[in-house]
């Protein structure tokens, strides 16, 4: 397929995405008010992370003003699907794909991206991602910019009720695959207990341990037991 037609292509498929992505940042965007971002600040960062759950987990730590390391450890932890889905995404390269254009395509992924792009028939060619990245990160990141304007325009009790639907976000991330498969029904069960009860052990013996070094533990350690208690099966 020619280059024009399949950036076409992709920025038609990626429409959809777009949309969803301004809904979903603007709401992120609160968070990063929380921060004390500027629009501009909160626009740099969406656009080039685009990770919801990994920008709530920094934005998160950044209120409770934890450290760069567990920052840093907090994103790490939260994309590290994304170095799996780059590593899929490779098999669906022509042999003759040059380096530079597989990297640019490593940093176009998200998980809807992804998504289409693995499902792409054939060789996937490369400026098919480009066009869904060129219009949905451009709208992510005016999404985060928007709801940190609004949190600055609009009355607390506005900004707090909008806030939900962040968390409405994480619900509709969990929810279908627990119902698919039970062993991921089960962790998302342990996380919440967990996470619960080890922050009330932490503020009821005064543990010098913040809300974001809880979560990273907990990631990787009920992840890791998920995988080795029921790893995927490879077909």
């Amino acid at each position: 397929m020619d280059n024009g037609i399949a950036f076409r292509k992709g920025l038609r498929d990626g429409t959809p995405i777009a949309l969803g992505y301004f809904a979903v940042a603007f709401s992120l965007g609160f968070m990063a008010k929380k921060c004390t971002l500027t629009p501009i600040q909160g626009f740099i960062g969406s656009f080039f992370t685009r990770a919801s759950a990994g920008e709530y987990g920094v934005y998160s730590m950044v209120v409770q003003d934890a450290g760069y390391l567990a920052v840093v450890a907090m994103s790490l932890v939260t994309n590290l699907r994304y170095l799996l889905m780059s590593t899929a995404l490779t098999q669906k390269f022509s042999p003759d794909t040059s380096l530079l254009k597989r990297i640019l395509t490593g940093c176009c992924v998200t998980d809807e991206i992804f998504g289409i792009s693995i499902a792409y028939e054939g060789y996937l060619n490369p400026w098919y991602t480009y066009g869904a990245f060129a219009i949905s990160t451009p709208l992510w990141a005016l999404g985060t910019t928007m709801g940190i304007v609004a949190g600055t325009i609009l009355p607390d009790r506005a900004v707090s009720a909008l806030s939900v639907a962040l968390y409405g976000m994480f619900i509709a991330i969990i929810i279908p695959p627990s119902k698919k498969d039970r062993a991921v029904g089960i962790a998302v069960v342990a996380a919440f207990l967990l996470s619960w009860g080890i922050r009330r052990v932490v503020m009821l013996n005064n543990i010098g341990l913040s809300s974001g070094a809880i979560t990273i533990l907990l990631t990787i350690v009920i992840s890791a037991i998920a995988a080795v208690v029921r790893p995927v099966k490879d077909n």
